[in-house]
């Protein structure tokens, strides 16, 4: 059988054969036939899922650094707000009767996770449900606040990231350094919350360096607003030269005060985040707050791709910033040893 030719159309009485124009037609339905065959599979698709997650931090709203690491780091693992998340966020702006109530109103909208921005919220929605999983964040032990039973084997459904250690022997740290910062200091005040169990290896630490050091040391309680103006005036009586802030989530959210306050009574004060000394405190030595909220981040991934809060360890902060102002050294017309200087994350000038 011969092949069909142009010159073969005489062959074909009746049919006018365009070859220019058949060959325009096959190639129009080649190109239909491929852009279908790729449309099909992408109906086909299903959609992607759409998370919700709930968020509760124990200060302000604004400005809220933490809750902003914590929403970075989700960027950094996929999830875009409106596109495959809604983040419902509730702040208690430091009223800490609010919490309950604040976990309470995202329970009911029933997050697929529920962040908790401090140690009182963890205690919070662990105690409101043990079915949703909850990640924390900013919390400096876990263990001691009773959230958790263990580091390596939470338990439950709730899981997340420390920012403290259990080692009594970084309380003794702060003293070290705010000695080495003024050393003719003898007389230290300590600001805490003794309702916060985590905080009872720092006073361990605290109190062993003290002893050989030989400084006095005083611990003054303050929990809300009427217990820390009690202690503001005990310790302004006191005679203290020297002030340690110790972690609590309630002292963090009256940062500004504190700093004010010390101030205001010419006290070298060494506190345990970056946020203090941003707001002008002299010194500061502990892990990187927002740090701790963006590593939430991947443990609210790993639970929304199916992993459980019981099997994911805690994760301990591995790095500690010392941070100084001097510019708050020299309204306290202190000279900060270059040996710490050197040994400084973060100079303020």
């Amino acid at each position: 059988m011969r092949s069909l030719r142009r010159d073969d159309d005489s062959r074909y009485p009746g049919i006018d054969l365009d070859w220019s124009r058949m060959k325009t037609i096959v190639v129009r339905l080649c190109a239909a036939g491929l852009l279908l065959a790729t449309a099909l599979p992408a109906v086909a698709q299903p959609a992607a899922k759409f998370y919700q997650v709930g968020f509760v931090g124990s200060g302000p709203a604004s400005p809220a650094t933490s809750f902003e690491a914590f929403r970075q780091g989700l960027r950094d693992v996929g999830y875009i707000e409106g596109r495959n998340v809604l983040i419902q966020a509730r702040f208690a702006g430091g009223r800490i009767e609010r919490i309950p109530g604040l976990v309470a109103e995202l329970l009911e909208l029933k997050p697929d996770v529920l962040v908790a921005g401090s140690p009182i919220v963890a205690a919070a929605a662990k105690n409101a449900s043990s079915t949703v999983p909850i990640v924390f964040a900013g919390v400096g032990d876990p263990v001691a606040s009773g959230i958790v039973a263990s580091l390596a084997r939470p338990g439950g459904n709730v899981t997340g990231t420390a920012a403290g250690v259990s080692d009594p022997a970084f309380g003794g740290k702060w003293l070290q350094m705010l000695k080495e910062a003024v050393p003719g200091v003898s007389h230290v005040a300590v600001l805490a919350n003794r309702s916060n169990r985590s905080n009872s290896p720092y006073f361990m630490g605290v109190e062993a360096a003290a002893r050989a050091m030989k400084v006095r040391v005083d611990v003054f309680d303050a929990g809300n607003d009427a217990q820390l103006e009690q202690a503001f005036a005990a310790i302004a009586r006191s005679g203290a030269q020297g002030m340690i802030v110790s972690t609590d989530p309630f002292l963090f959210t009256v940062r500004a005060r504190l700093v004010s306050f010390a101030a205001s009574k010419q006290l070298p004060a060494m506190y345990f985040f970056k946020n203090f000394v941003d707001e002008g405190g002299l010194m500061s030595y502990g892990a990187n707050i927002e740090d701790s909220y963006r590593r939430a981040a991947p443990y609210v991934d790993k639970i929304l791709k199916g992993a459980k809060p019981a099997d994911l360890p805690i994760e301990q902060p591995t790095h500690f910033e010392l941070v100084i102002n001097l510019k708050a050294a020299k309204a306290l017309g202190l000279r900060i040893p270059q040996s710490l200087l050197i040994r400084a994350e973060h100079v303020i000038e």
